[in-house]
C-alpha cells in the first residue's frame, strides 16, 4: 500500500517514520531542510518537495496513492483536507484546523471515502475514550487535562512548543468552548486556572482552552464537559501580560516608516525562545476522565498519560503520542477495521469495542502506555 503524508514536521516525521515500516511511504513538505531530516532519520521514505498551501492539481498529485495522511498547520488544515477528500482518498488528518470538518461528512460518503480526523492526542485519544465508555454507561461528566512541557524548566516561560509558535497563540487566544449543565457556554481561554499534582510531573496548572471541538456536537446529550491546557505554574500569567498589552494583535501597528503586525513579531520572537533544540528532552501528561451511571451505579474512570522523549529514537513525546495515534487509526483503514464512509471524528471510531482495543495495544506496542483506573 502507498501512504502519502502531508507534512514533513516534527509530527509528520514520525508519522512518516512509524509507517514506513510497514507500507511504501512519501512525504510531502514545501521545506528542504525537513525532507533532508527525515530523508536522513527514515532512508525508506521517499520525499518530495512541494507547497501544499497551493491550490494544485491534487488529483494529479495523490493519484499514486491508496491512502494519505495530512499533517499541516491548522490555517491549512480544512482546505487541504477538502482536496484529499475530492481526489477520492481515504484520510486520516492531524492537522486540527479551525474550521468543523464534519461539514466534509456528505463530499466523503459522495466520494465513497473514510475520513478520520482530529486523530492525535487531543483531540483524538480523549475523543476516543470518550466515545468507547459512552456505549458503556449514561455519562454526565468529562475532562481533559493536557499539556506538552521541557523536561528541564527554563524562565521565563518554562515552556517549549512542539509545533508552531502562531498554532499555540492561538490555542491561548481562541474563545473556549465548553458544556456547562447542558448548555455550550463560551468562555476566554486562560481563565479558571487552578492547580493540579500529577503523578510523576508534580504541580502543574490547568486553564481553559478550546479543545472539545466536535464532541460538542456529536455528544449533546453530556451536560459537563471541558478541556483544559496544562503548564507549569507562572506560564499563565505570563501569557496573559503578553495577550494585554497587545503583543498578540491581528492587525498591523505603525513602527516607524513600517506597518507591523503585533502577532507575526511576537511569533517570530518566541520562536527562538520555544523552540525545541535537537535532542532536547520533554514530555506530555494527560488525564482524562469519564463520570456516570450503568445500571443505577455510578461509574468514574480515569485514563492518564505520562511520555518522555525516546532518547533511543530521538522523537519527542508529542511526535509520539500524537503522531502513533495517527498511524494506528491508518492501520484500522488499512486492515479494513474501520471502513464507513464519512468524516469520523475519534469518538465515532472508540464506540466500537475492537478499533478502540486496537488503537490502545497498538500505541502500548510504541511504549506510549495509557493507564486506565476505575475510581468508582
Amino acid at each position: 500500500m502507498k501512504i502519502a503524508v502531508l507534512g514533513a514536521g516534527m509530527v509528520g516525521r514520525a508519522i512518516a517514520e512509524d509507517l514506513a515500516t510497514t507500507f511504501d511511504v512519501t512525504s510531502f513538505d514545501k521545506s528542504p531542510e525537513s525532507l533532508a531530516v527525515l530523508a536522513q532519520r527514515a532512508p525508506s521514505v521517499k520525499t518530495r518537495q512541494y507547497n501544499l498551501s497551493e491550490h494544485g492539481e491534487f488529483n494529479v498529485l495523490l493519484e499514486p496513492f491508496d491512502m494519505v495522511v495530512t499533517a499541516v498547520p491548522g490555517f491549512m488544515g480544512f482546505n487541504l483536507l477538502k482536496q484529499v477528500i475530492e481526489a477520492g482518498k481515504n484520510v486520516v488528518d492531524i492537522s486540527f484546523s479551525p474550521e468543523d470538518t464534519l461539514q466534509l461528512d456528505a463530499l466523503a460518503k459522495e466520494k465513497n471515502i473514510t475520513a478520520i480526523v482530529d486523530c492525535g492526542v487531543a483531540p483524538g485519544m480523549s475523543n476516543l475514550v470518550l466515545g468507547r465508555y459512552n456505549e458503556e454507561m449514561t455519562v454526565n461528566n468529562f475532562e481533559c487535562y493536557v499539556g506538552g512541557l521541557p523536561r528541564i524548566r527554563k524562565k521565563p516561560f518554562e515552556y517549549k512548543a512542539p509545533f508552531s509558535p502562531v498554532d499555540v497563540i492561538e490555542e491561548y487566544t481562541r474563545p473556549a468552548r465548553l458544556m456547562e449543565n447542558g448548555h455550550i457556554v463560551t468562555k476566554s481561554a486562560l481563565t479558571e486556572i487552578e492547580l493540579m499534582d500529577l503523578e510523576g510531573v508534580g504541580t502543574l496548572e490547568a486553564f481553559n482552552t478550546d479543545g472539545l471541538r466536535s464532541i460538542l456536537y456529536t455528544m449533546p446529550h453530556i451536560p459537563n464537559m471541558k478541556e483544559k491546557t496544562l503548564r507549569y505554574p507562572g506560564h499563565c500569567e505570563l501569557i496573559i501580560a503578553l495577550q494585554r498589552s497587545g503583543f498578540f494583535g491581528t492587525g498591523t501597528i505603525p513602527y516607524k516608516s513600517f506597518d507591523i503586525s503585533p502577532l507575526e513579531f511576537s511569533s517570530a520572537i518566541l520562536f527562538n525562545e520555544w523552540k525545541l533544540q535537537p535532542g532536547e528532552e520533554e514530555l506530555t501528561v494527560m488525564k482524562i476522565l469519564v463520570e456516570g451511571e450503568k445500571q443505577g451505579v455510578k461509574q468514574a474512570i480515569e485514563y492518564s498519560l505520562l511520555d518522555h522523549y525516546d532518547l533511543k529514537s530521538q522523537t519527542t513525546s508529542m511526535a509520539r503520542s500524537t503522531g502513533y495515534t495517527c498511524t494506528a487509526a491508518v492501520h484500522l483503514i488499512a486492515q479494513k477495521l474501520f471502513k464507513k464512509p464519512g468524516v469520523f471524528p475519534p469518538e465515532k471510531v472508540g464506540r466500537h469495542q475492537s478499533c478502540f482495543d486496537f488503537m490502545i495495544r497498538y500505541l502500548k506496542e510504541r511504549n506510549v502506555t495509557w493507564e486506565k483506573k476505575q475510581l468508582l
